[in-house]
């Protein structure tokens, strides 16, 4: 349970703000209909997320546990520095909307907007520090829906009233200590 949770609060807060919480902002603005929006979202985190959790699995049982602390430890350390960074929205990925329809549309940006991003990376972490993907891929997709969600229905007045750079501390603080646990041997009951 505590691999679903701090996954879902995780993501969660590092969303706020986040490239694809501005795409459902943008997608909301532009379509007006809420539904296929959010099962897009959906979809696309599912499979996105599902594939790093993927592997974070392979990663767990391909390196050594000696390195994988190291290296899990130092990645959510990075991702607390990454957190703190600002995204922007490309215009590229909007672009797509005007052959795809609103739930092809928001599966096609949100799958790619989430390539590499800090959410995915950090479930393909989570993932690996727990061992347990299933759990950390719904705990990070149910963080995603926290935050996306409420920027679907809501939009502009959400956005306006939420402290983005405390939002974005506090998620920030939690990659570190996170990143900070795992050096310190947090993940010996996972092996490493």
């Amino acid at each position: 349970m505590e691999a679903f949770l701090v996954s879902t609060g995780v993501v969660a807060l590092a969303e706020i703000g986040d490239k694809t919480q501005l795409l459902a902002f943008i997608l909301a603005a532009r379509f007006k209909k809420p539904l296929p929006i959010v099962l897009g979202i959906l979809a696309a985190t599912l499979v996105n997320h599902g594939l790093a959790g993927a592997l974070g699995a392979w990663i767990t049982a391909a390196v050594d546990p000696g390195v994988l602390r190291w290296v899990l430890g130092l990645s959510f350390l990075a991702m607390a520095g990454w957190t703190l960074v600002p995204d922007k929205m490309d215009d590229e990925e909007t672009a797509v909307a005007r052959r795809f329809g609103v739930f092809g549309t928001t599966l096609l940006t949100f799958f790619l907007a989430e390539m590499g991003d800090k959410t995915q990376v950090a479930t393909a972490a989570m993932a690996a520090h727990y061992g347990l993907p299933l759990l950390v891929v719904l705990g990070t997709t149910f963080g995603m829906l926290i935050a996306d969600v409420p920027a679907v229905f809501m939009g502009d007045r959400l956005a306006a009233k939420i402290p983005m750079k405390l939002v974005h501390g506090l998620a920030a603080a939690v990659f570190a200590a996170l990143g900070v646990a795992t050096l310190l041997g947090a993940g010996a009951g996972w092996g490493f």
